[in-house]
């Protein structure tokens, strides 16, 4: 059957690696973003790839304009990926939650309104709060704002399966790293490697060990979920390694042996647990 996939927040580094997959599988793209500059889509698409994707400029909190945008262009399946993160939730709150709550909601509605044959969403590792079990049930007390508007939708996508049937599912990325992760609280390595490609030093605003996702890699994953068509709307860590810091600067030495000695870090621990457990990702989708 054919697709067309809509991705909100296209213009960000998951949002552009989706983009970039789809387009090379020759499926058609939808990219939803309130940017201006999909400068992360020149990164990583060719201009002939970049032609072929539909670039939408909409706010995600907007339902009626959303379901328009879902309807003119016969979408069948979103990923939903459009949020402010952590430093923008702190310096407007009213505005986070305007966006990462809100505009959960406005997509899950679209879906159940649209009758989508698919669903992802990204929810962070974030839910997790210092202390917690490494269980996808154990989050319960996130540190942040932001950690708190992503559990309240991972409810919210429950509500919309018991009481609609929209399924869904449900993604919580760690750190993410690779080409076009520049901003959040977690880019630190991703901006320490782009430093040292340059010659340049850099110093990385945390450390202890945590669970690494490529950027490609969490894309492909929610590509997945959202054809997934899951009866049901569950949530899952993605799981990856448990690396050290002092263990990424050695290997971005290794990389570029002209930056060693130029890239260090705080030795502060974000505060999530090291490693969560997957829990039956491997299972549904391989």
């Amino acid at each position: 059957m054919n697709e067309r996939f809509l991705i909100t927040g296209a213009f960000g580094c998951i949002g552009a690696w989706a983009t970039r997959l789809l387009v090379q599988e020759d499926v058609d793209v939808v990219a939803f973003d309130l940017g201006d500059d999909p400068y992360r889509l020149r990164l990583i698409l060719s201009p002939e790839q970049l032609d072929r994707v539909s670039i939408v400029r909409g706010d995600v909190t907007d339902l009626d304009g959303l379901e328009r945008v879902a309807a003119e262009q016969d979408v069948t399946h979103v990923i939903h990926l459009a949020a402010l993160l952590i430093p923008q939730v702190r310096e407007n709150p009213p505005r986070g939650a305007a966006v990462n709550v809100v505009g959960t909601t406005t997509v899950l509605e679209v879906a159940k309104r649209r009758g989508l044959r698919g669903v992802s969403y990204a929810s962070s590792g974030a839910v997790y709060g210092p202390g917690e079990g490494s269980g996808v049930e154990d989050a319960r007390r996130p540190a942040t704002l932001y950690g708190v508007f992503k559990l309240a939708n991972e409810a919210t996508a429950r509500v919309y399966w018991e009481t609609d049937g929209v399924g869904s599912v449900g993604l919580r990325p760690y750190v993410v790293y690779g080409v076009g992760r520049d901003t959040g609280v977690t880019a630190g390595p991703s901006l320490a490697m782009q430093a040292a490609s340059r010659g340049e030093g850099y110093r990385i605003g945390f450390g202890g060990r945590f669970q690494l996702q490529l950027a490609r890699d969490a894309a492909r994953t929610f590509i997945q979920a959202a054809r997934a068509g899951h009866q049901g709307a569950p949530v899952f860590n993605l799981g990856g390694p448990v690396i050290g810091m002092d263990e990424i600067v050695k290997a971005i030495e290794a990389a570029a042996p002209e930056a060693a000695g130029k890239i260090a870090f705080d030795d502060v621990p974000l505060p999530f647990p090291e490693g969560v457990d997957a829990g039956g990702l491997e299972e549904l989708f391989g």
